[in-house]
């Protein structure tokens, strides 16, 4: 794994704190062209889904493209994610899907993408069973190295509960909506308690963020983008990001997130936005 900014998973791995977003990134050339302008600009992670539909145009890219910056398939995290349509009883053949489709010999962070199965109702008493029962094959195909870390998304504070009553291996990795108008203060201090990795994704709140009149103000009094104050937020706090991107400037830019400090003033400014706004699916109801 290359020197970028990383966290300690309780594997042991080292994940980077930046990683691009692969959501709604179709077709080879897209993908390409992506993976191209992030490996180009130092990110060192690709986050993927099997609801994406991009696993094996990502695997392929980043087979064609490592050579060209001198890297080699352990210089770079790779994570995807379980359907909802596989949860339970189909998890292990999900998975191993998703391994096939990237085929880039192992995947360093799967994780079950949410808590319900999809045909069932959000109430469904069945979608409890079905949990437990992916991750246990989870658990046995991180057992024969072939996840190397597994781990949650969109797991309420009761769901992850559930989860480290009955698990052998616990999650590496819960990744949630996370920006300053979702603060997750309760489920982060969950995943600190069992000493799981708290991750966000949808840090610009699918753009809307952008235009707040706070964070405006802020990215102008340190001369930066609104998103790169909104990514640099959350990774002064120790969270790592997946700001998803096909512009190559774009990806550029949100890759210099390293490189300033917000002042504990604005970082307490853009955290008072918390008002417990979701602008992405809500797990909430989902027994």
């Amino acid at each position: 794994m290359s020197s970028s900014p990383s966290v300690v998973l309780n594997t042991g791995l080292h994940m980077p704190l930046l990683g691009l977003g692969t959501y709604k990134l179709r077709g080879p050339e897209e993908v390409y062209a992506a993976v191209d302008a992030a490996l180009a600009a130092g990110y060192r992670a690709f986050d993927s889904a099997a609801v994406y539909r991009n696993e094996a145009n990502l695997g392929k890219a980043l087979r064609d493209l490592l050579p060209k910056y001198n890297l080699t398939r352990d210089d770079v995290f790779i994570t995807s994610k379980l359907g909802p349509k596989d949860q339970g009883e189909r998890a292990t053949e999900g998975a191993l899907h998703s391994l096939s489709q990237l085929d880039l010999g192992y995947i360093d962070l799967y994780l079950i993408h949410w808590p319900g199965t999809q045909g069932l109702p959000v109430a469904d008493q069945r979608n409890p069973g079905n949990r437990a029962q992916s991750w246990a094959g989870l658990e046995e195909l991180h057992g024969q190295g072939k996840l190397r870390a597994i781990g949650v998304s969109n797991y309420t504070p009761a769901h992850m509960k559930e989860l480290m009553q009955s698990c052998r291996v616990p999650p590496a990795v819960l990744q949630v909506e996370f920006h300053p108008q979702l603060c997750q203060a309760e489920l982060r201090g969950v995943c600190e308690e069992y000493g799981v990795c708290f991750q966000a994704y949808s840090s610009l709140g699918k753009g809307e963020l952008v235009t707040d009149p706070v964070v405006v103000e802020v990215a102008e009094n340190c001369t930066r983008t609104p998103a790169q104050v909104l990514l640099r937020w959350a990774v002064q706090q120790g969270v790592p990001v997946l700001p998803k991107s096909s512009n190559p400037e774009r990806i550029q830019e949100n890759a210099r997130v390293f490189d300033f400090t917000l002042s504990d003033k604005d970082m307490h400014r853009l955290s008072a936005l918390d008002c417990g706004n979701k602008y992405c699916w809500d797990p909430s109801e989902v027994a």
